[in-house]
């Protein structure tokens, strides 16, 4: 959830590249050609939705961090981006207020383990 650290913010995928690691400014799903011809912008439009890249990205994601990026973008399509990112901060920020990391399962700003406990 790096849109919402402190230090170091993403400000999302289709903003510049100007200090973004490689991975992300190479991304296969940044720059799907595909993603243009949907009306909403996500791939639960596209018409090879899910394809190949997207659901190896999601394989790793729910075995290493029980978080599934389809069912995200299922959520999304059926409840709206605002009230997925409400979810999304509520679930992710620890008790002392700060980010809890995803990949780390700690809080990235008092350093306490946080279990996160996924649907």
């Amino acid at each position: 959830m790096a849109f919402l650290r402190t230090k170091n913010k993403c400000h999302g995928c289709h903003s510049s590249d100007d200090n973004k690691p490689h991975h992300c400014v190479k991304c296969a799903i940044k720059h799907c050609e595909f993603l243009a011809e949907t009306i909403s912008g996500f791939c639960y439009d596209c018409r090879k939705y899910p394809y190949p890249r997207l659901k190896q990205l999601n394989k790793r994601y729910k075995t290493k961090y029980n978080t599934s990026l389809l069912d995200n973008l299922q959520l999304i399509k059926g409840t709206g981006l605002a009230y997925f990112l409400e979810l999304e901060k509520e679930k992710w920020t620890c008790a002392c207020g700060g980010t809890v990391c995803i990949h780390y399962g700690y809080c990235m700003e008092c350093k306490s383990k946080v279990k996160i406990d996924n649907p």
